[in-house]
């Protein structure tokens, strides 16, 4: 047994996949209509062939209280791992991505909060 799917809401999937693409990397997987929505998945540009990370629409009730929630309390929806912090955080904030929390190093974990846009906080990490 693999993990192959993990998801995020988010509120707009244009907007997320213009994100998670143009700005954070990723590259477009699929992409199948759904009636109202897509079934959207990104991939890491190192690991094509590995997990995909859904862009789900944020509609169902309960999902859009959870994220509202997980944000108002400074708490990240999901974690990606980045070889040089750094160097990511220095990319991504040029490219215009808002922080909440710069690189903070705490043990063998260095760690930084960006806002994704679509609603959601997502940390990177590096680990030592």
């Amino acid at each position: 047994m693999r993990i192959s799917v993990t998801r995020v809401p988010v509120d707009d999937q244009d907007k997320a996949l213009r994100f998670y693409v143009d700005i954070l990397g990723f590259r477009e997987k699929r992409d199948v209509p759904m009636g109202k929505y897509r079934w959207l998945t990104v991939v890491s540009a190192e690991e094509p062939d590995g997990v995909q990370l859904l862009l789900e629409p944020d509609v169902h009730p309960a999902v859009e209280q959870y994220k509202t929630t997980l944000r108002d309390d400074g708490i990240p929806y999901t974690f990606f791992s980045v070889n040089n912090i750094e160097a990511e955080y220095a990319r991504l904030s040029a490219a215009g991505v808002t922080f909440t929390q710069p690189p903070v190093t705490r043990g063998p974990v260095t760690s930084a909060i960006l806002d994704d846009t679509c609603g959601n906080l997502i940390q990177i990490v590096q680990l030592s």
